[in-house]
């Protein structure tokens, strides 16, 4: 027994070390190599945060490109779905307010028209992204408000669109955040 003893204590202590000390400094080392040194990356407008460039935001004025939908109110401390199935009679609900909203403040709009991101809720409830056809079908709105052409709209989406990750890695997207503080850096009409 004892000849089983001073190994597993040896390899214990080894362990602990690599686990809770190299990783966790590893890890760190790391992430101050990322925008933001491992803090998340800030966006500011005039010197003044107005949120991070990996955490959606609430837009609800006819005058910005609106978010997905997040069942968490884009509150990074409770990150989470909605937790609620495709036929739970709550989810549908919802899903049905999301698009009935939707329609409202974007008249001309088909229901069918709609991309699915616009009305159902990511998994996380803090998705920072939308496709450009989830933008593009906003632009039309958003032109009337500002008073802005819709070319340049479509061009200010073309601009703030990432391609897939290494060219061919998941879809295209747009930061809502980073597209809407664009939107006001072009000053037009509509504030």
């Amino acid at each position: 027994m004892k000849k089983y003893i001073l190994p597993s204590l040896k390899l214990t202590a080894v362990f602990i070390v690599l686990c809770s000390v190299i990783y966790p400094l590893l890890i760190a080392a790391v992430g101050k190599l990322t925008p933001g040194q491992g803090r998340g990356e800030t966006l500011s407008v005039n010197g003044k945060v107005v949120g991070y460039a990996n955490i959606g935001q609430h837009f609800t004025a006819d005058k910005y490109f609106w978010s997905r939908p997040s069942a968490v109110a884009y509150n990074a401390a409770g990150s989470g779905g909605s937790y609620k199935g495709p036929s739970n009679p709550d989810y549908l609900k919802d899903v049905q307010a999301h698009i009935d909203s939707f329609v409202v403040h974007n008249p001309g709009v088909k229901k069918e028209d709609i991309p699915a991101e616009l009305v159902t809720y990511s998994g996380s409830g803090l998705d920072p992204d939308l496709s450009p056809a989830g933008a593009r079908i906003q632009i039309a709105r958003i032109a009337a408000v500002r008073h802005i052409d819709t070319d340049k709209l479509n061009e200010l989406v073309d601009r703030y669109t990432q391609g897939p990750f290494l060219g061919f890695l998941g879809p295209s997207k747009v930061n809502v955040l980073k597209l809407n503080i664009a939107l006001d850096a072009m000053n037009y009409g509509g504030r």
